[in-house]
């Protein structure tokens, strides 16, 4: 077998070096693409032609574990490309997010680091590329194996659609201050130097790429827009319930990476840790998680007791210099254009399913906004105000959403209007889901199949069985429309006008939606 040459970091510059470009072969229900790789053969559904399991990098297993993507091997003859690629090493999903999600096919396996593609049009059509970073958590998830990111309406109306996998979990964050970080990124810059070389062929325009993706998704996008070595490689971005304040300092990391060594019985080395099978790393990983859950010293996990992401990226000072926020605050990424938004009541999907939001006692409410860094007193009565009626649980869900994942949106969409080099466009989703008897309401994640314009594939358990098409029609529009000219369709956010897509039945342009919270939470978040 060859291998082509791979230049993890190079922004697409030096990865065609020397390699001759991806090109169309067929257009037929077969289609053939041939790639420096190989060639792919795909198949042709409702006249959208569909690639799925394309390797962008080797197999992370052997002497490539919990080392940086290398180059996938190349292959003789025409690969099939129409099945899904396994998605990484991950322990099981938490029962109440099993019961929500729509089953994965296939589940984990080592050759993890593949993508896959809808297109209208083969060859040299230069139509816009959008390319999909699913969320999990940073340790559960991370495939383009579902049906809600089915990319068929996206095909259909112009764009050429891609989502991909990267690792997760230790396998994708394992810090030990070794010259080795946030591999899982690297994953996903890997992924996107193989757009740049390869999508023209695709029919896609690697001048036009616009990234997106949804929770972890949405913080891998926001951390991507204030990465050096990811410049050049988008032209836009879409954070959906992201931002970019949820990195871990190197410290914490290092000590979370020493106790998974502890846990798994061997030295604090990445060798020794590589020498470990994968089942033995994910059932020590659960154990590491149930410590956070069980005793969530801040002293031990710091940031990572408010934010419960044990695996997120780490501030490395090199693929990471600083918080992504504060990288955007002072212009990195201001040439990109962004979507940046979250749903109205996202911290409900965590709270509502298993009873929790009717369990949490006054003592759990004050203890979290005194962790937010909040003054506890004044924090109650503004949430108070703003919610008459509501429980303790609401107030809970309403004070976590804030912090989580709303405060953060609107900051990034501050600090990146504020250069005024690109533009910058603000949504909240506030359609409230009828399930759980209405309380499940604008929670995390809703607004995916609405996006996708996949409504009522598997998405019942989430949101019932009549959810508004309308919405649907909206807001996938608007997805497209930015990826294609950069216009969301509405008018853009700045610190003065604030003005926001408001997303519900009907939506509307709403100014300024936040001013009372984002008041109280200046200087603190």
């Amino acid at each position: 077998m060859r291998r082509r040459r791979f230049l993890i970091g190079s922004a697409g510059s030096g990865l065609a070096a020397g390699l001759w470009p991806a090109r169309a072969i067929s257009d037929d229900a077969r289609p053939t693409v041939t790639t420096p790789d190989g060639q792919l053969r795909g198949a042709t559904e409702g006249g959208i032609h569909i690639f799925k399991g394309v390797p962008f990098a080797a197999p992370p297993i052997g002497q490539n574990r919990l080392r940086p993507p290398r180059a996938s091997e190349s292959w003789d003859g025409t690969r099939d490309a129409t099945a899904f690629g396994p998605k990484p090493p991950q322990p099981p999903y938490p029962p109440m997010v099993a019961a929500l999600l729509p089953p994965e096919v296939p589940g984990p396996g080592d050759n993890c680091l593949t993508l896959n593609i809808w297109s209208p049009a083969l060859g040299e059509a230069g139509l816009p590329v959008m390319v999909w970073i699913p969320g999990g958590m940073y340790e559960y998830h991370a495939t383009g194996a579902s049906p809600w990111y089915d990319g068929t309406s996206f095909a259909r109306d112009g764009v050429v659609f891609v989502s991909i996998n990267y690792r997760v979990g230790a396998e994708g964050f394992l810090f030990l201050n070794d010259g080795i970080s946030n591999l899982g990124l690297l994953d996903q810059i890997a992924a996107l130097e193989w757009v740049q070389q390869n999508i023209a062929a695709f029919g896609g325009d690697p001048g036009n790429v616009t990234i997106f993706g949804e929770s972890a998704g949405g913080l891998s996008v926001g951390t991507l827009l204030s990465m050096p070595r990811a410049k050049g490689l988008f032209r836009r971005a879409i954070i959906e319930s992201g931002g970019g304040h949820h990195v871990s300092t190197p410290g914490t990391a290092e000590r979370i990476g020493r106790r998974l060594a502890e846990l798994l019985g061997t030295d604090a080395s990445r060798e020794a840790i590589a020498a470990v099978p994968i089942e033995r790393m994910l059932k020590a990983q659960e154990a590491l998680r149930g410590e956070l859950l069980s005793n969530p010293d801040p002293e031990f996990w710091g940031e990572i007791m408010l934010d419960g992401l044990p695996w997120e990226p780490v501030i490395d000072g090199d693929l990471i210099p600083v918080r992504p926020i504060d990288a955007i605050s002072a212009g990195i990424g201001a040439y990109v254009d962004i979507l940046s938004g979250s749903n109205t009541e996202e911290w409900r999907l965590f709270l509502v399913p298993g009873g929790a939001i009717d369990a949490t006692g006054e003592e759990a409410l004050a203890g979290t906004i005194m962790a937010t860094g909040l003054p506890v007193a004044a924090a109650l009565a503004a949430y108070r105000e703003r919610y008459p009626g509501a429980s303790t649980g609401d107030l809970f869900a309403a004070v976590m959403t804030d912090w989580y994942w709303r405060i953060p949106a609107l900051r990034l969409a501050e600090a990146h209007s504020t250069h005024g080099k690109a533009r910058t466009f603000m949504y909240e989703f506030a359609w409230r889901s009828p399930q759980f008897d209405g309380r499940l309401g604008a929670g995390h994640a809703i607004e995916i199949p609405f996006v996708f314009n996949t409504l009522g594939a598997q998405t019942e358990q989430l949101l019932g069985a009549g959810p508004p098409q309308q919405l649907a029609d909206e807001m996938h529009k608007a997805w497209t429309r930015f990826a294609a000219t950069g216009d969301a369709g509405w008018p853009e956010f700045d610190t003065a006008r604030r003005a926001t897509m408001h997303f519900d039945v009907p939506s509307t342009v709403v100014e300024d939606p936040m001013a009372a919270e984002g008041h109280l939470w200046e200087g603190v978040r």
